[in-house]
């Protein structure tokens, strides 16, 4: 096979056998990606274009759509992972394999290149990855629109959501070294994808009395599928159940202790895996240390803290549910917010919030506010502390003949040998003409966004400190840092999954300007 990189033959790539990782440094890793590439594989097919695209834009609308349910369904690029083989299979059996002339150009091209491969089942996989993942400003023009019930221009509203992505993606390339091309940025949810990936695509003896891996996921498969038809048709109760409710119907108390959706959850459960993963992601691809952070910190906080601050009346809590996402007044009414606001300008009539209410939240939300901004700060410290000097290490090697190369592992050699990379060049100007974008957008359309020029400077300044210990977690934790208090200006986000993105495109051995 072309390109094959092994332990015999990698002083192949030039580079001094003593500065080189024969394989992951991450167990995971090593038992899971192959370190073998055929460079001879087409990628960028008929095939990879026509089922990526429909895979983005029925996602993005699922997504979306589904995303504004009070327990939202999310339906991952996994699906179109699933779907996408069959029907590249039937393409590649059914599409002619003549190759077809752009007229005027000596360009051609072939509906049918050969059979489906894995490159372009991965690509699809990214293309869809893409669409699923939805645009965080979507969430300020339905805020601006359902809740204030203003208008926004369409093209404003447009070359918002392009500007914040594309600056996401901007500063995905510019942190590419050090949360892609090193070994110890490891992504764990797209070892899952390449698993599955490897089930589909390499053949597999059946062992005695088992199942190969494919068989053992289409079981899997169909029994999931013929279970979700219980809690997501015939008993839809069964997503939320608390056996303090049913006993203690009409006690107040009971509520707020066993309720899982407005209390604090003690004798409830779930029988639907949505309520299980609708909100902070499958567990099945976290690491065990981080599952354990995350169960530490929720008993703390959910069991211990706001008990106690919310029956010894903190922030006068006991006029406001345990447990809400909304704005209350003075009185424990909902906040009337158009009573404080200017209706031309939709700015902040001091006067009128004075003579009303301030602003109160329940207790629990006033904590996820305030613990989100100590978060913040705990993971630029973890990351100096635990990360620091690998990180450091690379930022040197980026000066040196190596380019990085000596914390590289086998598969960024692989990329690096057989396909030509992206020129940084090209995310610094894609950065570039984003922030003039959204200079644009800010300050024209009679400045509707209410984004000053210099917010604009913030969100950037902002986005430069944060891109990168977010991506630290979340590229060994599986566990993305909560940043919702600022990521109405932070790009951070769109960031960190195109970086996913660009992980399974090292492993699965992509050219890299075909994820570009």
């Amino acid at each position: 096979m072309a390109g094959v990189v092994d332990n015999q033959h990698h002083s192949k790539l030039g580079i001094p056998d003593e500065n080189e990782m024969d394989d992951s440094p991450i167990e995971q890793v090593r038992l899971t990606v192959p370190i073998t590439d055929d460079p001879t594989q087409p990628a960028l097919t008929f095939r990879t274009w026509t089922l990526g695209l429909a895979s983005c834009i029925i996602l993005s609308f699922v997504n979306q759509f589904f995303g504004y349910r009070t327990n939202p369904l999310y339906v991952s690029s996994v699906s179109a992972q699933i779907i996408s083989l069959p029907l590249g299979k039937l393409m590649a059996a059914t599409l002619p394999t003549k190759p077809i002339r752009v007229p005027l150009t000596k360009w051609s091209f072939s509906l049918n290149p050969g059979p489906f491969n894995l490159k372009e089942h991965a690509l699809i996989t990214i293309f869809a990855s893409s669409g699923s993942s939805g645009v965080y400003a979507i969430n300020i023009i339905t805020i601006v629109k359902a809740f204030y019930q203003r208008n926004i221009h369409p093209l404003a509203a447009f070359l918002l959501a392009l500007s914040t992505q594309m600056l996401g993606y901007g500063w995905a390339g510019i942190f590419r070294k050090f949360l892609v091309d090193s070994p110890y940025m490891w992504w764990p949810a797209n070892l899952v994808q390449v698993s599955l990936f490897r089930a589909f695509h390499e053949k597999e003896k059946r062992p005695k009395g088992g199942n190969t891996r494919l068989q053992f996921f289409f079981l899997v498969f169909a029994a999931s599928f013929a279970y979700y038809v219980i809690p997501g048709y015939f008993f839809q109760a069964i997503s939320a159940i608390s056996f303090v409710c049913l006993i203690w119907k009409n006690s107040i108390l009971a509520q707020q202790i066993g309720s899982g959706m407005k209390g604090l959850g003690i004798g409830s459960f779930g029988l639907d895996w949505n309520t299980v993963a609708g909100f902070l992601g499958s567990p099945l691809a976290v690491p065990g240390f981080a599952i354990i952070n995350i169960l530490v910190g929720f008993v703390l906080i959910l069991y211990i803290l706001i008990p106690i601050s919310y029956w010894n009346n903190v922030y006068d809590a006991k006029k406001f549910p345990l447990i809400s996402s909304h704005t209350f007044d003075s009185t424990g009414k909902t906040y009337n917010v158009t009573r404080i606001l200017n209706a031309k300008t939709f700015n902040i009539d001091m006067d009128s919030y004075n003579n009303y209410s301030k602003l109160y939240l329940s207790i629990t939300f006033a904590y996820q506010y305030g613990l989100s901004f100590a978060t913040l700060a705990a993971t630029v410290s973890h990351v100096v502390l635990f990360h620091g000097k690998t990180i450091y290490d690379m930022w040197k090697k980026t000066t040196s003949a190596l380019k990085g190369q000596k914390l590289a592992d086998v598969h960024t050699r692989i990329m690096k040998k057989n396909y030509e990379q992206v020129p940084e060049w090209w995310f610094v100007s894609i950065l570039v003409l984003m922030f003039v974008v959204a200079l644009i957008t800010c300050e024209g359309f009679g400045k509707q966004l209410q984004l000053p020029w210099w917010g604009v400077l913030m969100s950037l300044a902002i986005a430069l400190v944060f891109t990168l210990p977010v991506g630290v977690i979340q590229a060994t934790t599986n566990m993305v840092t909560s940043i919702v208090q600022v990521e109405k200006v932070l790009h951070a986000m769109p960031s960190s999954r195109t970086q996913r993105d660009y992980r399974v495109n090292n492993w699965v051995h992509l050219p890299g300007k075909a994820t570009c």
